[in-house]
């Protein structure tokens, strides 16, 4: 096992480095800088600027400080918001993000998995059609549109909670509903196919043959396989719920931490949107981490193994 976690460790390293290095790359690559705006700079205090920030060093140099300085959490401070560091950003609107996130993963999960364990248990039933109907209905429907129609009817109409805006303690509740409806979708799909294969294996008929009962059967065996796809589809986007829907939290209002990557992405606000984009790396290889994790102690015939 601790070459296993050794194994994944060092992969999820060269993950991050590499989105350090694309990031960088891509950037650089954009027109403009930080310090072009409309309002024109004289060239000496342009110069002064990128000398501050360290922008007037070598490419290679200010990569390596970028690798540097997030490995060692030393976030630089951000051109573009004076008075307030990298790490201040991502602190203030990750837990706005995260919260989102996590009530969708659950709401994801609570509506998914029992819809598709329904439609696969009744396979041709009434229920399997509905079941796919909708499930296929909210993999068609973008957040930018369920967004408004929920803000619509819970927000304007019935005024249940805000349409917008991060003021109350319920605020999270139609973002979350938006994003949480929509991956339930993906979830639904996966478990109704996980389970009915698993369902159709050489154990699952011996169990039977055994007078197990179908309760045992479904959930005492088959389920622990039938779960493995939604595990590797709940690492990426248990990432992306955590670090924020960029259309839902434009939609909502929200002060997270998508709408802060895409403006510095637009801003040219390099410090910004390298760390960001490094967060996000590391989510999605601590989350990917624990589904294989997860995985190997489900399934045995993968086990600990380095090529697992």
């Amino acid at each position: 096992m601790l070459r296993f976690l050794l194994s994944r460790v060092l992969q999820g390293v060269v993950v991050i480095v590499g989105v350090l290095c694309i990031t960088f790359l891509l950037l650089r690559m954009a027109p403009g800088g930080p310090f072009q705006g409309e309002r024109d700079v004289p060239e000496h205090i342009r110069r002064q600027q990128e000398a501050m920030y360290g922008l007037d060093k070598p490419l290679p140099v200010q990569l390596w400080n970028h690798i540097f300085n997030f490995a060692t959490f030393q976030f630089p401070p951000s051109p573009k918001t004076p008075g307030r560091g990298v790490g201040e950003i991502i602190a203030q609107g990750f837990p706005v993000s995260a919260q989102v996130g996590l009530a969708a993963l659950l709401i994801a999960l609570a509506v998914g998995i029992p819809a598709g364990a329904l439609a696969a248990l009744r396979p041709g039933s009434l229920e399997d059609r509905v079941s796919t109907v909708a499930a296929t209905l909210g993999i068609c429907t973008p957040s930018l549109v369920l967004g408004p129609v929920i803000a619509l009817v819970f927000g304007l109409k019935l005024r249940w909670f805000n349409a917008s805006g991060w003021y109350d303690a319920d605020d999270w509740v139609l973002p979350a509903l938006t994003l949480g409806l929509i991956y339930s979708a993906y979830i639904a799909r996966l478990t109704r196919g996980g389970l009915r294969e698993t369902l159709a294996l050489e154990f699952i008929r011996t169990a039977r043959a055994k007078g197990a009962s179908e309760l045992a059967v479904v959930f005492r065996h088959a389920f622990k396989l039938a779960c493995l796809p939604v595990l590797n589809f709940l690492g990426p986007a248990a990432a992306g719920l955590m670090t924020g829907s960029i259309v839902t939290e434009s939609v909502f209002q929200l002060p997270g931490l998508g709408q802060h990557f895409v403006g510095a992405a637009v801003n040219r606000n390099y410090e910004l949107a390298m760390a960001t984009a490094a967060f996000y790396a590391l989510l999605i290889v601590a989350f990917n981490l624990l589904v294989d994790i997860i995985q190997a102690l489900l399934n045995p015939r993968i086990g600990f193994k380095e090529d697992a």
